[in-house]
C-alpha cells in the first residue's frame, strides 16, 4: 500500500474516532467527502444487448468440436460480455481484455486471439466490453474483475451451473495490456471495487509504463518542435504549426526523412527503447509511428481521464546516438505534470491505475521491437520498477520480431500463455525463458528478438499480420542464419 493512500486511511480513522468520542456511538456516520469529478464521468456509452455470440469456424487442427462450447453474452453494469466455456471444462478462467476502443459512444466486445487454444485445451474465457470507452483503464479494471466474479452466476442462469474457477488468468492487448499489469498489482486489489486475485498474467504489446507512455508521446513532440527550429512553441497549440514541422522533417511523411528528420527519428529510437532491430522496419511500413505522431497536442489530461494536466518531460534527454546529449537539450520545452494529477482516489482506483511492479505471480509479457505506438521502452520501465521491488523472480519479458503495434502471430501468443500456465503450475523451477530488454548491447544486436519469433503459418494469424512478417522478411529485418 502506498505511504499516501496510508495517510489517508488512518486520517480517515482519526476523523471518525473524534466523531464517536464527541457525539457518542448512536450518532449517524459522517457521510463520505465526494471525489471530484471529469470530462469522463459525464460521457455516456451503450452496450449492445446480446443473448449470444457465434461459434468459432473449424479447423483441420481442432480436436474439440468449436460448435459444442456453451456461449453466453449480456450485459453487465453498463458493459457488454461474452462467455465461452468448452463441454471439457479444465476449471480455469482466461479473462480477455481488449484495446483502445476510440472515443465512440458505442460498446463492443472482442473475442482473444488465442480463442481457438483456449477451447481446444480446456478453458473457460470471458471478455468485457467495458462500460466506458477512451483511455479508460480503471473502468477496464473493474469491469473485467467485475465479470470474473459474476461467471459462475452467468453459467447457472444459463442452465450450465459451474463451481467457480480453480484458477483465474489474465490477458491483453495494448491498453487491454495495461488493464492486465494494473489488475494484478497489489494497488488495485486493495483500492478496486471488485477485488480479483489472479494467477497469473500475459500482456501483451502492453503500456507497462501506465502514464509513462503519455510521458513519451509528450517527449517525441517537444523534440519534433525542437529539431524543427520551433522549440518554444505551445504544445497545445501544436495543430497550428504541425504542417510546417512535419515538413521540415519529412519529404515524405513517415518514410522519407530529411536530414533533420533523420536526426529527429534517430532521437525517437532512443526515446522509445535505443538501438535495435526493426526500429526502422516500424517506420517504413509498420504503421505505428504515425498514430504516435497523431497523439501531438494533446492538453495533458489523456482526453478528459484526467482533470489535470499530467505529462511530464523533465527527466528525458534527448541523445541522437544513445549517449551524447544533442544541442536540442538547451532549448527544448520542458512540459510539468501538475501535482496530484493521478492521484489515489477515495472511491476506488486511480483514473489511470498504475503498474508499479508489486506483483506476486507470473508474469509472461511480449512486445513488438518494431511498435512505436506503445514502444519497446515500456518493457524497459516495467522491468525496472518489477526489479525496484524486489519481484524479478515473478517476470518473463520476450521481445518479437514484428514491424507494428501488436502484430504477434497465434503461436507467438500461444507459446507465452501456455509458458505462463506452465510455471505457475510448476513453481519456480518451470519459469520459462525470456529476453534481457535492458542492457543496451544486448537489445541492440542483429539476432535480437529472434528467440521467441515464431512466423509459422496460423489458420488464425491476422492477414495482415502475415503481410508485414513477409515484408520484414524481404528488407532485411530476417534473422541472421
Amino acid at each position: 500500500m502506498q505511504p499516501q493512500f496510508t495517510l489517508r486511511l488512518v486520517a480517515l480513522a482519526a476523523t471518525s474516532a473524534l466523531l464517536v468520542a464527541c457525539g457518542g456511538s448512536d450518532d449517524p456516520a459522517p457521510a463520505p467527502v465526494p471525489e471530484e469529478t471529469r470530462a469522463q464521468d459525464s460521457r455516456t456509452f451503450t452496450a449492445t444487448a446480446a443473448t449470444t455470440f457465434t461459434a468459432m469456424a473449424a479447423d483441420a487442427g481442432d480436436v474439440v468440436d468449436m460448435s459444442t462450447t456453451s456461449r453466453w453474452a449480456g450485459v453487465l453494469n453498463g458493459a457488454a460480455y461474452r462467455v465461452e466455456v468448452p463441454a471439457n471444462w479444465n476449471g480455469k478462467l482466461v479473462m480477455y481484455a481488449h484495446g483502445y476502443a476510440g472515443t465512440g459512444a458505442a460498446l463492443g466486445v472482442q473475442n482473444p486471439s488465442i480463442r481457438r487454444y483456449l477451447v481446444q485445451n480446456g478453458y473457460a474465457w470471458a471478455a468485457s466490453s467495458y462500460s466506458k470507452n477512451y483511455y479508460d483503464v480503471r473502468a477496464g479494471v473493474e469491469d473485467t474483475n467485475a465479470l470474473a466474479l459474476e461467471f459462475s452466476r452467468i453459467a447457472t442462469a444459463n442452465s450450465r451451473p459451474l463451481t467457480a474457477p480453480d484458477k483465474i488468468f489474465i490477458t491483453g492487448h495494448s491498453m487491454g495490456g495495461h488493464i492486465t499489469a494494473a489488475a494484478i498489482e497489489d494497488e488495485a486489489y486493495a483500492t478496486a471495487r471488485n477485488k480479483v486475485r489472479y494467477h497469473g498474467a500475459v500482456p501483451m504489446c502492453g503500456v507497462m509504463g501506465d502514464t509513462e507512455l503519455f510521458d513519451t508521446f509528450g517527449a517525441m513532440q517537444m523534440a519534433a518542435l525542437a529539431v524543427a527550429g520551433a522549440p518554444g512553441y505551445p504544445s497545445e497549440r501544436w495543430s497550428e504549426v504541425s504542417a510546417l514541422v512535419t515538413g521540415a522533417l519529412f519529404t515524405t511523411f513517415p518514410t522519407a526523412p530529411t536530414t533533420a528528420g533523420q536526426r529527429y527519428l534517430a532521437i525517437v529510437k532512443n526515446l522509445t527503447g535505443g538501438e535495435r532491430p526493426m526500429f526502422t522496419q516500424g517506420i517504413a511500413f509498420g504503421g505505428s509511428f504515425p498514430s504516435a505522431y497523431g497523439t501531438f497536442g494533446g492538453d495533458g489530461t489523456v482526453t478528459g481521464i484526467l482533470n489535470k494536466a499530467g505529462i511530464d518531460t523533465n527527466r528525458f534527454v534527448y541523445t541522437v546516438d544513445g549517449t551524447t546529449p544533442d544541442p536540442i537539450n538547451t532549448v527544448v520545452q520542458k512540459l510539468t505534470a501538475l501535482p496530484d494529477a493521478n492521484r489515489l482516489r477515495t472511491d476506488g482506483l486511480r483514473w489511470v491505475p498504475k503498474a508499479n511492479g508489486d506483483i506476486r505471480i507470473p508474469v509472461v509479457s511480449i512486445h513488438t521491437l518494431g511498435d512505436l505506438f506503445v514502444p519497446f521502452s515500456m518493457q524497459q520501465i516495467y522491468q525496472k520498477r518489477v526489479a525496484a521491488k524486489g519481484n524479478s523472480a515473478y517476470l518473463v519479458q520476450r521481445a518479437i520480431r514484428g514491424a507494428s503495434h501488436c502484430d504477434f502471430t497465434v503461436p507467438e501468443q500461444v507459446a507465452a500463455f501456455s509458458d505462463m500456465v506452465a510455471w505457475e503450475a510448476g513453481g519456480a523451477a518451470a519459469k520459462p525463458a525470456g529476453d534481457d530488454v535492458v542492457t543496451p548491447a544486448t537489445v541492440a544486436a542483429a539476432t535480437y528478438g529472434c528467440t521467441f519469433t515464431n512466423n509459422t503459418a496460423h489458420p488464425d494469424t491476422s492477414a495482415s499480420t502475415n503481410q508485414l512478417r513477409a515484408g520484414i522478411q524481404a528488407t532485411g529485418g530476417a534473422c541472421p542464419p
